[in-house]
């Protein structure tokens, strides 16, 4: 059974319903996924960048789909149970697959523009008209899919020379009393030497039922732009989540991507840079814990398209029980780009016999001149470190979670904005501590205290 046959006929039977509800830019590409989509599987576990990964088995359940935009209870504020942080931000949020906006945000956007495609349609329709799509492949299975069915999404652009005073945050809340799918979309523009900070937090508010999230994201960093995205996935064991983020950048553009996830049931992760312009310079973060039978997956590909450009990727991981990670990394440097210095590392830490770690860290390089470098770790906490701190009093547990809450604090450090960056420290924390609000009535699964020993370093 392919199971992307059953959301084709699902568009096939709705497709006059869906292109009525949705502004022409999205539906201008649906015909070219239907294309991609005919005849096209889903990545089984063991293919090429899968090899712990099933995604034929993530979408094969029968999930609902809200193909008549029908509207769902959802208290934006019960959504910062788990602590999200108590930042001055322009808040938006989206019920399962619809953006509001809060009116605080309205209120403080100034000249940024933060709106549901379906309101940009009417009031900026040439920002999704030049940028929808454009980056987003649609050679991909999952991407084909959510352009197929997106009928909905959230547009910010900053203006040539604007800075964002503010934070802009979006909380994504899955609250529906039944088997859902999202379709979400999020399309950043960022013009030439204007700034932004864009958060996403992932959040479920109904444990009962099974949901998947299909995310697309796309990032425009025009010339001179500084752009930071920071993703915050706190869900349930029941949430899945297969995302997909492209960036397009220009000269002397500064982006970071920071990756967080705390609490999931299955993630799928792909992070796609083009790298366009001289003197850009791209930070790529990312940080798992997981335990119980959780599953996070990240696949990066940074291309460096011009010369005299710098990239710097760390990735790390903390799995205890039967949790999967895995992590799948290419830096390209094309040819005729010299000066390109590159590096990317990924370090993992495996708490239990059962949990498992799938690392593929890769170098593909056709120019001269270039300094990059690669490398992966697999192993435990430092036995030795643990036996220091235990001789001076402090109990195992407490030492084990000192030591795993220092083996990731980098990635939290590289943080730009402080008042996030001490939130999640905190949560962290909580996390190793199996204290996270999120995980009432399963703080088994959700707290790491049975690590062993050893170094990744």
């Amino acid at each position: 059974m392919n199971a992307l046959k059953q959301y084709i006929d699902l568009f096939d039977a709705h497709c006059a319903d869906i292109n009525r509800q949705s502004p022409a830019a999205l539906n201008a590409l649906r015909d070219a996924a239907r294309q991609v989509l005919e005849g096209a599987r889903l990545p089984r576990k063991g293919e090429e960048d899968y090899e712990g990964t099933d995604l034929e088995t993530v979408f094969a359940p029968d999930y609902g789909v809200n193909i008549n935009r029908m509207p769902f209870d959802a208290n934006p504020a019960e959504a910062f149970r788990c602590d999200v942080p108590n930042m001055s931000t322009c808040l938006y949020y989206s019920s399962n697959d619809t953006f509001h906006a809060t009116p605080l945000a309205q209120r403080n956007a100034g000249e940024v523009v933060v709106e549901p495609f379906a309101v940009a349609a009417t009031s900026h329709p040439q920002l999704l008209q030049q940028y929808y799509g454009t980056l987003a492949d649609l050679k991909q299975p999952t991407v084909a899919l959510n352009t197929l069915l997106a009928q909905d999404g959230l547009l910010i652009y900053v203006p040539d020379g604007v800075t964002a005073e503010r934070p802009i945050q979006v909380v994504n809340i899955f609250n529906a009393a039944m088997d859902l799918m999202s379709v979400r979309r999020l399309l950043i523009v960022v013009g030439k030497n204007a700034s932004a900070r864009v958060l996403v937090c992932d959040h479920t508010q109904n444990a009962t039922y099974h949901y998947l999230s299909s995310q697309v994201v796309e990032i425009v960093a025009m010339e001179g732009s500084t752009v930071d995205y920071y993703d915050l996935e706190e869900s349930t064991p029941m949430t899945s989540r297969v995302s997909s983020l492209f960036v397009d950048q220009h000269a002397d553009s500064n982006v970071l991507i920071d990756g967080i996830t705390l609490m999931n049931g299955f993630t799928r992760n792909n992070y796609h840079v083009e790298v366009n312009g001289e003197h850009a310079e791209t930070q790529m973060l990312g940080m798992t814990i997981a335990s119980g039978s959780q599953h996070v997956d990240s696949h990066t590909y940074i291309a460096h398209n011009a010369p005299r450009c710098h990239s710097n990727e760390m990735f790390k991981y903390v799995l205890d029980d039967h949790a999967v990670g895995a992590f799948a990394g290419k830096i390209l440097v094309r040819p005729g780009c010299p000066r390109v210095e590159a590096y990317q590392g990924n370090r993992n830490l495996c708490g239990s016999p059962t949990a498992k770690m799938y690392t593929k860290p890769q170098l593909e390089i056709y120019t001269d001149d270039v300094m990059c470098s690669h490398g992966s770790a697999v192993g435990q906490l430092d036995e030795e470190a643990l036996f220091y701190m235990r001789t001076r009093g402090i109990p195992l547990d407490e030492a084990r979670r000192l030591l795993m809450q220092a083996f990731v604090a980098d990635v939290v450090d590289g943080v730009r904005m402080e008042a996030l960056k001490d939130r999640l420290h905190h949560l962290v924390e909580k996390r190793f501590a199996g204290t996270l609000s999120n995980c009432n009535g399963c703080s088994d699964a959700c707290s790491i205290d049975n690590l062993n020993t050893a170094n990744p370093s």
